[in-house]
Parts: C-alpha cells; sequence; structure tokens
C-alpha cells in the first residue's frame, strides 16, 4: 500500500502548493492529506484545486481552527479509511524537508515510529534564534526526563507511523491538543512497547507566513507533560502490545 503525508494547514496559501508537489515528486508513490482549519487565506481552496486534478491529494476540511492535535488525529483516521500506509506527518511551512520521507519509511523495516529528529547525529536547527533553540531543547528535555522517554527529539512533527501502531491507540482517548499532541503520542507508542526510532533532519525556520508557536502552547505543554507523570505515577499506563509487525516498505 502506499504511504501518505499528513499536512495540517491553518493560513499556509503561501507554501501549500509547493509542499505538496515536492511530497508527490518524491520516488515513493505517497499521497498527500491537508487537513485545512478554515484557512481564511484561501489555503483549503488550493488544495481542493490540486485534488481535481491529482488523485493522491486529499482535503480534509474542518469549520474552524481547532488545534494540531485534532487536526493530526482527522488526517490519521482519514488516511485509516483510505486503506493508507504507513502514515506520515509533517508541517506545512517547509521546517520539514519533504527530501528526509524515503529515510523516514526506510526506518519502518526495523521500527514501528519513525521521529524526524533534531537532537540526533546529523540532525540541528537552521535560522531560529538561540532563545527558540532553547525554548525546544528545554521542552524535550522536561519530557524525556520527567516521563523517562527514550527518544530524543520529542516534540518534531517530522514522523512516520506503521498502521497498527495508531490502531493500537484509543484516538478519542488523546487528551491534549496543540504542540504538548506530539509528547503524548510519544508516550503513548513507548508505553505499548512499540519500537521507535529516530533519523537525522535539520530544521528549518518557516519560509513564509507567521509561527505559530505561543507562550500557551508552552503551558499546554507543561500541563500535559505533568498530567502524564501522574499517570505515571498512579501506574495507569497504557498496556504493552504483544506482538508487533513486520511489514518492510
Amino acid at each position: 500500500m502506499p504511504p501518505v503525508v499528513i499536512i495540517p494547514t491553518y493560513n499556509e496559501s503561501d507554501n501549500i502548493s509547493s509542499l505538496v508537489h515536492q511530497v508527490l515528486a518524491l520516488p515513493v508513490g505517497a499521497h498527500v492529506i491537508v487537513v485545512d482549519d478554515n484557512s481564511p487565506d484561501g489555503t483549503g481552496r488550493l488544495v481542493d484545486a490540486m485534488a481535481e486534478k491529482e488523485p493522491r491529494v486529499h482535503g480534509v476540511h474542518r469549520p474552524a481552527k481547532l488545534g494540531l492535535g485534532t487536526a493530526h488525529i482527522a488526517g490519521m483516521r482519514h488516511a485509516l479509511s483510505l486503506n493508507l500506509e504507513p502514515i506520515l506527518t509533517m508541517d506545512a511551512d517547509f521546517s520539514h524537508d519533504p527530501q528526509y520521507i524515503p529515510s523516514l519509511l526506510a526506518g519502518l523495516q526495523n521500527h514501528d515510529v519513525m521521529i524526524g529528529s533534531r537532537y540526533v547525529a546529523g540532525g540541528g536547527m537552521q535560522g531560529r534564534d538561540a532563545k527558540l533553540r532553547f525554548v525546544s531543547w528545554g521542552a524535550n528535555f522536561f519530557a524525556r526526563t520527567t516521563l523517562g522517554l527514550e527518544a530524543n527529539d520529542c516534540t518534531s512533527g517530522y514522523r512516520a507511523y506503521r498502521r497498527g501502531v495508531l490502531e493500537s491507540i484509543d484516538l478519542n482517548g488523546i487528551f491534549s491538543n496543540g504542540y504538548s499532541f506530539l509528547i503524548e503520542m510519544i508516550w503513548q507508542c513507548q508505553t505499548r512497547g512499540w519500537r521507535i526510532g529516530e533519523t537525522p533532519i535539520v530544521y528549518a525556520d518557516r519560509r513564509q507566513g507567521q509561527s505559530k508557536i505561543s507562550r500557551k502552547e508552552i503551558y499546554k505543554a507543561t500541563y500535559t507533560v505533568l498530567r502524564l507523570f501522574y499517570r505515571r505515577l498512579r501506574g495507569r499506563t497504557p498496556r504493552p502490545i504483544n506482538s508487533k509487525s513486520t511489514t518492510d516498505y
């Protein structure tokens, strides 16, 4: 089955057409699902125009700006309904270069989840000032040490999942939204015993448009980590999966 790349969007008309075309041009036969939150700049209309010409492009339209986490879930559900796998997620602003998609897919030969990581050898960040770099590093350090997460980059949204991983998780039970959703998903995957791997990426600050990371998102991420830590203390973690898929891609 062909892979599918989920791209959540809100006001990404400057980037979405070029990004989708670059993903489609990769030699992996990927489909693209764009989940648009009723962008007033016409992002959704651009996606619909592409979908009319290219059957591998799928648009999911939501009525309002409902958050990154629920956008990922909406895209995942749509991918599962279309019987596409593996399922990848990436940002719409070119901070995640499509060139890394083949590496993520290759990593699924030995892992169940792959992360495009800034914090492994060969990875890094470009175009961000020292303050934002420190915030990113601090968020990862806090999540990893508090929750015992093994991944080096817990807040990267550039990921690839085997279908079975997402089917094992109660997506309706994911409480977190925004960027804290990314932390909770890795926690869900690790506590179930899925094999998580990382491949290096260089994260580049967005080419066009405005960043959507705010102080509110930082507070929400802190709350998510503490909430999951409390569940960990109470022993309320998901049971490990006894058997794992070994399908190659």
